[in-house]
């Protein structure tokens, strides 16, 4: 799932929601949204790239380390970081050992070690940039893949030290993404699988007038 709007611009209404009411409100609501200390933004679902990428890289990380001590999530688990009251749902995540629930809900973790997000051209500056440092709150965030899905293209940061990180490219179908937190490795052939590009680039226009 991908935020539609940057967190600098207006939310859905001027009123303030705590964080209480966005859950009700979003338990109930038939389309996500994140959520930025009072500020409900709205977000829309993938496209079939979108899709087809966080759908290859969850089987990918399954299969690699099924018989480890992790638990891959996809994008209907939420996220909270509590420093800037900000809920989200990542594309997928990995934890390492038993997830760590906020308030016990079963829906909202705290507790990622990974985090990978597919862009969209309407997110890609927002997930480099505002996400990226929210993420940054958390104290066992390790890792961050940024996959893009309307070329082959993906972007690694990983922890070195506090604010920290090293920062890796991937521009090649045969080279191969190396987690670095567990060591396991996903080539990037298998990770854009399946997915047209050429639909992903065609032009808006032409595309309406379909």
């Amino acid at each position: 799932m991908t935020a539609t709007l940057q967190v600098t611009e207006q939310p859905t209404s001027q009123r303030y929601f705590t964080p209480e009411e966005y859950l009700a409100l979003e338990e109930a609501a038939e389309d996500k949204s994140e959520y930025l200390d009072g500020e409900i933004i709205p977000m829309t679902g993938g496209s079939t790239n979108h899709n087809q990428i966080s759908g290859n890289l969850y089987i990918a990380l399954s299969l690699a380390i099924k018989k480890q001590n992790y638990r891959i999530f996809m994008g209907d688990v939420r996220l909270w970081m509590p420093k800037k009251r900000f809920y989200t749902y990542p594309d997928v995540m990995v934890i390492a050992g038993k997830p760590e629930y906020y308030n016990n809900r079963k829906d909202t973790v705290i507790n990622p070690q990974v985090i990978v997000e597919v862009l969209s051209k309407s997110t890609r500056n927002y997930d480099r940039s505002d996400k990226f440092q929210f993420y940054q709150t958390l104290p066992t965030f390790q890792e961050y893949i940024l996959i893009d899905q309307s070329r082959v293209y993906v972007e690694q940061y990983c922890k070195l030290a506090n604010k920290r990180w090293s920062y890796t490219q991937y521009d090649e179908e045969d080279a191969a993404l190396v987690f670095n937190f567990f060591q396991v490795e996903v080539p990037l052939a298998d990770m854009y699988e399946k997915v047209d590009f050429e639909a992903e680039n065609e032009p808006e226009e032409s595309m309406a007038a379909e």
